[in-house]
C-alpha cells in the first residue's frame, strides 16, 4: 500500500511538472516567443556590426519562478563570437536580473561586434536557455536574428591621392653680360681707351660665344642704356643721353673687322636724360661727409632744377660730387642677352636611361620622370631615389615614397617618410596613406589634418568611409570623381549620383567594375552583373573570393563567373 502512494506521489510530481503552470512548458512554447531584429541584414559600418533584438513575451508564458538566458551569437566563417548575456526572471524568483511578468512582457538588447575577415558570410542568432532550480535546459533550436552582412563598405580605397613635389626646372633661362663705356663731361664721343677695357672685351666674347654656339645659346640682342649727369639743363642732357646711346652703338659695332659679321640681334635703346636714381645710389654707397644733408635734400625736392640749385650752394660738398659721383653717371650701359636652352625633352629621357643620369641636377631628375608614362612607377622611383640620394632633396623624397606606395610597397615608403625631419603638407599627406594602408587609421588621421591639402581632405574622406560617417564623406568628396565619392554616394541610398562618378572612374583596381555589379544586383538589373564582375576580377582575381561570399549578390549568385 505504502508503494502504491510513493508511485502516486511521483506521477502526480511529474505531471505537475508537466501542466502548464511548470516551467518546462517555456521550453516547449518557445515558437510563442516573438523575436525580431533590426536590422534583419547585417551591415559591416564602421568597422564594426551592430544590431538590435527585441523578444516579445505572451501572457501566461513566462513562469513566476523560473529563469531565462539569451546569449546572442554571430557565426561567421572561421568562427563565432557571442554577445552579452541576457538573464531574464520572473516574478517569484529572487535575484537581481530584469523581471518578466507572467501577463507578458518585453525585454531588448543592443548588440555591437568588432568586425573580423569572415563576417561578410554571417547569421546572428539568439540562444536560449530555461533555468530552473539550479538546473539548466536548452532551448532546441536558436531564434535566427539576422543573415549575412553587406560588406560594401570595405571596399573603400585606402590606396590614396598622393601628392608630388613639383620641379622648378626652366626648358630655358635668359643670361646677360653687361660693360659701361664713360664720357667725358658734356661729351658724347667714345675714346679709345674705353673700347679697350676688360669688361668690353668679356661683352663680346660672350656674345661671340652665344653666337658660335648656336644650340643651347642663343643670342637675343643689346639693350644700351644711355645716361647724363643731373647736372646743367635737362634739354642739353636730353641730348646728351640720346647721342651717348648712339655711339656706344655705333663703338660696339667697331669692335667686328670687315671679315667679321656683327651679330644680329634687337637693339633696344633706352635714355635717362638726368641720372637722378643713379646720383642717389652713389651718394648712399659713399662716405662723402655731409652725405645725409644731400639725400634729405634729394627727398624734399622733385623740381631737379630746385635739387641742382641746393646741391650747388653747399659748395664744398659739390667740389667732391664732381670729383666722385658725377663722372660715374656720364655712361653707356651695354648689356648683352642670350637664351640659354635647358635639356630638350628627348635628351633627357635618353640621358636618364644612362650614366648620363648623373649629369643632371635635381630639378632636371623631377622632371624627367614626369615625362614617362603615369603608370611607370617603378622607372620613375628609381629617377627620384637617384636625386633623392644624390642632392638629399626632400621633393626628390617625398616623390619617390609617392611612387613607393604606387607600387604597394608600404612598410617602405613608410620608412622613407618617417627619416624626413620636417615635414611638409605633401610629405604629411603621403605619410598618412602609409599609415593608413598599415591599418593605423588614427595616426593617419593627424597626418592628413596636419597637411590641410585638398588631397589630404579626400584621403581623410576615406577615414570617414571606414568609420561609417558616409555623408561627411560624400560631401568632402563631391565633385572628385574619385572611386571613394561613387562608395560613399552608394552608401548614401543615392544610386543615380553613384552610376555616374562610377562612369568617371579611371579604374585600375576593379572596384569601380565590383560596385557596378553591386548597384545593378540591389536595383533588380540582373544584363550586366557577370560582365562587370568578368572585368573586376581580370583587375583583382581577389575579388571573386569577395563575391562568392558577398550577401549583395545572394539573390543572383549564377551570375557570378
Amino acid at each position: 500500500m505504502k508503494n502504491k502512494l510513493t508511485f502516486a506521489a511521483t506521477l502526480i510530481l511529474v505531471l505537475g511538472m508537466m501542466s502548464c503552470s511548470s516551467p518546462l512548458k517555456m521550453k516547449k512554447a518557445a515558437k510563442d516567443v516573438n523575436v525580431a531584429c533590426v536590422p534583419t541584414q547585417l551591415e559591416i559600418k564602421g568597422n564594426v556590426i551592430e544590431a538590435e533584438w527585441t523578444a516579445t513575451f505572451p501572457e501566461k508564458y513566462f513562469n513566476k519562478k523560473a529563469g531565462l538566458q539569451l546569449l546572442p551569437v554571430l557565426v561567421y566563417q572561421g568562427g563565432e563570437v557571442a554577445g552579452t548575456v541576457k538573464r531574464l526572471q520572473g516574478e517569484k524568483v529572487y535575484d537581481n536580473y530584469e523581471v518578466i511578468k507572467n501577463t507578458g512582457g518585453k525585454t531588448n538588447q543592443k548588440l555591437k561586434f568588432d568586425y573580423v575577415p569572415g563576417m561578410e558570410k554571417c547569421h546572428l542568432e539568439l540562444r536560449a536557455k530555461l533555468l530552473y532550480k539550479n538546473k539548466e535546459y536548452d532551448f532546441d533550436e536558436p531564434y535566427p536574428l539576422a543573415d549575412g552582412a553587406v560588406s560594401t563598405a570595405l571596399l573603400v580605397d585606402r590606396s590614396g591621392v598622393v601628392e608630388l613635389q613639383k620641379d622648378n626646372y626652366k626648358k630655358f633661362t635668359y643670361s646677360q653680360k653687361e660693360a659701361q663705356i664713360k664720357y667725358d663731361w658734356n661729351k658724347s664721343n667714345v675714346k679709345k681707351d674705353q673700347l679697350n677695357k676688360d669688361d668690353i672685351k668679356e661683352l663680346k666674347a660672350f656674345v661671340d660665344n652665344a653666337v658660335a654656339d648656336g644650340n643651347k645659346v642663343e643670342y637675343q640682342g643689346m639693350e644700351i642704356s644711355a645716361y647724363a649727369s643731373p647736372e646743367g639743363k635737362l634739354e642739353r642732357n636730353e641730348t646728351l643721353s640720346t647721342e651717348r646711346g648712339k655711339t656706344a652703338n655705333d663703338a660696339f659695332a667697331k669692335l667686328y673687322s670687315k671679315k667679321e659679321t656683327q651679330p644680329s640681334g634687337n637693339i633696344e635703346m633706352k635714355y635717362t636724360a638726368e641720372d637722378w636714381e643713379g646720383f642717389q645710389r652713389l651718394v648712399s654707397a659713399s662716405n662723402i661727409d655731409d652725405k645725409e644733408l644731400i639725400l634729405r635734400v634729394l627727398s624734399m625736392y622733385q623740381d631737379p632744377v630746385v635739387r641742382e640749385k641746393e646741391i650747388r650752394n653747399m659748395s664744398k660738398v659739390f667740389s667732391v660730387l664732381e670729383e666722385k659721383v658725377l663722372p660715374e653717371l656720364r655712361r653707356s650701359v651695354l648689356t648683352a642677352k642670350v637664351k640659354v636652352n635647358n635639356y630638350s625633352d628627348e635628351e633627357l629621357l635618353a640621358l636618364v636611361g644612362t650614366q648620363g643620369i648623373d649629369n643632371l641636377d635635381a630639378d632636371a631628375l623631377l622632371y624627367a620622370a614626369t615625362l614617362l608614362k603615369d603608370d611607370d612607377y617603378e622607372t620613375k622611383s628609381q629617377i627620384y631615389k637617384k636625386a633623392a640620394d644624390k642632392y638629399e632633396d626632400d621633393r626628390a623624397i617625398n616623390n619617390y615614397a609617392a611612387m613607393l606606395l604606387k607600387q604597394g610597397k608600404i612598410d617602405e615608403a613608410k620608412k622613407v617618410l618617417d627619416a624626413v625631419s620636417k615635414k611638409n603638407s605633401e610629405i604629411l599627406n603621403n605619410l598618412g596613406i602609409a599609415q593608413l594602408c598599415s591599418g593605423n587609421a588614427t595616426d593617419a588621421a593627424k597626418s592628413f589634418s596636419q597637411a590641410n591639402s585638398t588631397s589630404a581632405k579626400q584621403n581623410l574622406a576615406a577615414i570617414s568611409i571606414i568609420n561609417g560617417d558616409y555623408t561627411s564623406a560624400a560631401t568632402t568628396l563631391e565633385g572628385t570623381n574619385l572611386f571613394n565619392e561613387a562608395l560613399a554616394k552608394y552608401l548614401n541610398n543615392n544610386l543615380n549620383g553613384a552610376k555616374s562618378v562610377l562612369e568617371k572612374v579611371k579604374d585600375t583596381t576593379g572596384k569601380a567594375s565590383y560596385l557596378k555589379a553591386v548597384i545593378a544586383a540591389k536595383e533588380g538589373n540582373t544584363s550586366n552583373i557577370t560582365n562587370y564582375l568578368s572585368d573586376a576580377f581580370a583587375k583583382d582575381a581577389t575579388l571573386k573570393a569577395k563575391a562568392q561570399n558577398d550577401i549583395s549578390f545572394e539573390k543572383v549568385k549564377n551570375l557570378i563567373p
